[in-house]
């Protein structure tokens, strides 16, 4: 299983600029997060943050109790063989073949002898459909097959935690479609911690078990996927529904007056039910989908159980519509047991964290999802 991935207090600037401050969550392990915002809000930044490629000024990043803002060089050497990741164009060795593109990690950092190294590489090449493309170059093939040779490469050493920074970027729909599928495939295989920064709302939707937005330099949240398809915040919404009318504006925040005046506008209409389907997977009102399985044939995800008994310990700490599309997911069994009061209310730390309080089956951690500023008001 993955490991849990917990950032705390985390801050980042370069010079006087601020990019984003106080940033604390928790990538449960084992599952799929997706991180969300607006262009320019330092979502790249952050995921080289977590692999130690960037410093924040403030807070820590714990994986298996190191904390890679402040560990030596020879342990964050060492720390970051626990991740894989996928950047936005595969970043592949252009005078490489796919082969060699992906086996370079193994090459780079084991000792695996050629043979080792060729039956590791095949399975990666067969798991992301590349079987029989070994000896292509990277010019010599789709966009979506880089990708997937990409993703290949970071599966090679078996990464505890695999971080994918925009995976359909450059991508058509139906392209979308089938990576959002083989991420929930790849989840179930080798029930890795996942994150992916995008701004594909379809993949927000229909990928995730926790979503999280970057905007105004802050998190404005981070919890279970049915608490951001729910959520009435402003910033959410405009977002998720893919709308001009909110915070959010084409190369800045607007002011105050004008988020009020085009919120007025948009409830005269109707609200978001009325106002169309959005770009990108976008769609209005407060639907929530249902989560994508793995493809018949495989595995169930593990993550799956788990998140559930997670969130049915946290089930009471949220509001009405959430609760109720968290109970719409939930087995019988453990929507019996939340609603029996077997489950002891999880205890906070500024409601910041997906872990439950200890139980008898040796559950530990601490509970709750990000705290949610206002937004359009007060900043």
């Amino acid at each position: 299983m993955g490991v849990a991935v917990e950032v705390e207090h985390l801050s980042k600037s370069f010079g006087s600029q601020n990019i984003w401050s106080d940033v604390t969550l928790t990538l449960p392990p084992g599952e799929i997060s997706v991180l969300l915002g607006p262009s320019g809000t330092g979502k790249s930044v952050f995921l080289k943050s977590l692999v130690g490629l960037l410093k924040p000024e403030r807070g820590s990043i714990v994986l298996n109790d190191v904390d890679i803002v402040r560990c030596s060089e020879h342990k964050l050497y060492e720390t970051r063989k626990l991740f894989g990741v996928l950047f936005q164009d595969g970043a592949l060795f252009g005078s490489m073949n796919l082969y060699d593109n992906i086996a370079f990690p193994l090459r780079e950092h084991t000792k695996k002898s050629e043979t080792e190294v060729r039956n590791i590489v095949l399975e990666k090449m067969e798991m992301v459909g590349l079987t029989g493309t070994e000896t292509k170059l990277p010019g010599e093939i789709s966009g979506g097959m880089r990708k997937r040779a990409g993703i290949a490469r970071a599966l090679v050493l078996d990464p505890e935690v695999i971080l994918f920074d925009e995976p359909d970027s450059g991508l058509d729909p139906v392209r979308v479609a089938y990576l959002n599928q083989l991420i929930v495939d790849l989840n179930a295989q080798i029930d890795a911690t996942f994150l992916i920064v995008t701004h594909d709302i379809g993949t927000a939707r229909t990928v995730p078990d926790n979503l999280g937005l970057l905007f105004r330099k802050n998190l404005v949240m981070f919890g279970p996927r049915e608490q951001l398809l729910t959520s009435q915040e402003p910033v959410v919404r405009q977002f998720l529904n893919g709308r001009r009318e909110g915070p959010i504006g084409m190369s800045e925040e607007k002011d105050v007056a004008q988020v009020e005046a085009e919120m007025a506008a948009l409830e005269a209409r109707g609200g978001d039910a009325h106002n169309g389907v959005g770009p990108k997977g976008a769609s209005g009102g407060d639907a929530v989908p249902p989560q994508l399985k793995p493809t018949e044939g495989l595995p169930e995800r593990k993550a799956e159980r788990r998140r559930q008994e997670r969130v049915a310990r946290m089930l009471h700490e949220f509001d009405e519509e959430t609760q109720a599309a968290i109970r719409a997911s939930l087995p019988e069994d453990l929507l019996a047991r939340a609603d029996s009061g077997v489950f002891t209310p999880t205890a906070g730390s500024g409601g910041r964290h997906w872990a439950p309080e200890p139980d008898a089956a040796g559950a530990n951690g601490r509970a709750g999802t990000a705290t949610l500023p206002r937004q359009g008001r007060d900043g």
